[in-house]
């Protein structure tokens, strides 16, 4: 029997109802069909069902062991047509629906969350699900600032939680040439490149009648207040204006987006996903020709080139000491099934998952560095034991924004 961390308080919540009826045990509790008994399924719930996160959750429905018992989304149309999915794979239509996801946090009969929201949401839900005792599965990128990743992780230490991020290809697509980097068979390292795309712009776009399935206010939630338009809220995906990824109020652009893939790719194959860089400059057409992060062992990633892709140190490079960090070639997914499988093997044996919360934190604050950098326009010095930039408050204050009340951490 796994040992899930509210096996034994469902079991003291059902015990008045035992003692006043007779004890019935289903077929369906004893599992059959591949299914394994109620006793050894992870419970979980979807909360934010657009494209992604109905796929995430999708993905954790292949496994045997996962029941989902709720669905959450603003609009009325995703929470229905995810009910569908989920009640057709349980055969049966036990799944509840939900608009607001303190709904869903509060049951004390669910053991994880997968999240899909918009980046805006990611922190607060993530953080409300762990102080409630459960486990999370949060898409990339992790949070909308630096702070509130922070956060993030002081919660699930003080709460003992797992916490993983999404972000697949950073083994899946470039896990191969993080090993080669790891063993060292491309040498001393002196120069990454990657190139995720562009910041977020700021949003003007007129109103327009809202939805009537649409809770356009808990979109917003934390948010600064807008009218609605479909072009603010919408899936397009990249800088389009004509989703939500292209607007500064709900998330970091493509820099916050793919660089969850790519920084992500490149801090983990040197090594650098426990830390931070230590200066950070805008391209400036001289010695600069990309946004350039240096880091404190004397590794250059810079924000161009495509990639992850990593560039050889020619003879003497003054003030470099990256070594190839051959203890991370251990780090790989637990269990079967690949990021999924990974997150579900974690929560059971309470072990680190490969995107666990500390590591995604820190490659989302590179990618809100850079963004913090492209705004200013200007050199930034930070320090990644601090989380801070020294003698800087106009860049100390980009690390945080204030929410729209009530919403707070």
């Amino acid at each position: 029997m796994i040992n899930l961390p509210f096996s034994r308080r469902r079991f003291l919540g059902g015990a008045g109802a035992a003692l006043a009826a007779p004890y019935v045990i289903t077929s369906n509790a004893l599992g059959g069909e591949g299914r394994p008994a109620a006793s050894e399924r992870i419970t979980m719930a979807g909360i934010g069902m657009g494209g992604r996160g109905s796929g995430d959750l999708r993905g954790f429905m292949g496994h045997s062991e996962v029941q989902v018992l709720a669905v959450c989304d603003v609009y009325k149309s995703r929470q229905e047509g995810m009910k569908r999915h989920v009640d057709d794979k349980n055969k049966n239509s036990d799944c509840t629906m939900h608009t607001d996801f303190r709904e869903v946090v509060a049951r004390d009969d669910i053991d994880a969350v997968v999240i899909g929201t918009p980046d805006h949401w990611h922190a607060l839900i993530s953080i409300a699900a762990m102080k409630s005792g459960k486990d999370v599965f949060c898409e990339k990128p992790l949070t909308l600032t630096i702070k509130e990743g922070r956060e993030m992780v002081d919660v699930a230490r003080r709460y003992g939680r797992i916490c993983s991020s999404g972000s697949q290809r950073v083994l899946g697509d470039y896990g191969g040439l993080a090993r080669q980097v790891q063993k060292g068979e491309l040498g001393q390292i002196h120069k990454c490149y990657c190139d995720p795309g562009p910041p977020p712009v700021d949003c003007n776009l007129p109103g327009e009648p809202i939805p009537d399935d649409l809770d356009w206010d808990l979109w917003l939630g934390p948010a600064p207040w807008a009218p609605y338009n479909a072009f603010r809220c919408g899936r397009a995906y990249g800088i389009s204006r004509k989703g939500f990824r292209s607007w500064r109020d709900y998330s970091g652009g493509m820099m916050t987006d793919w660089g969850g893939h790519k920084f992500g790719g490149a801090m983990f194959a040197l090594g650098l996903d426990e830390t931070g860089p230590t200066e950070i400059h805008p391209p400036d057409g001289e010695e600069h020709k990309f946004l350039t992060y240096k880091f404190a062992c004397g590794i250059e990633m810079m924000v161009g080139g495509g990639g992850p892709k990593y560039e050889k140190a020619e003879g003497n490079v003054p003030g470099l000491t990256w070594k190839p960090p051959t203890h991370l070639l251990e780090r790989d997914y637990r269990g079967n099934g690949g990021l999924p499988g990974d997150v579900l093997h974690c929560i059971k044996t309470r072990e680190k998952p490969f995107r666990d919360v500390e590591w995604a934190h820190r490659v989302a604050t590179v990618c809100h560095l850079g963004n913090i950098c492209y705004e200013l326009n200007r050199p930034l010095k930070w320090d990644p034991v601090a989380e801070e930039f020294p003698g800087d408050d106009e860049a100390n204050r980009m690390t945080w924004r204030p929410m729209r009340g009530p919403w707070k951490l």
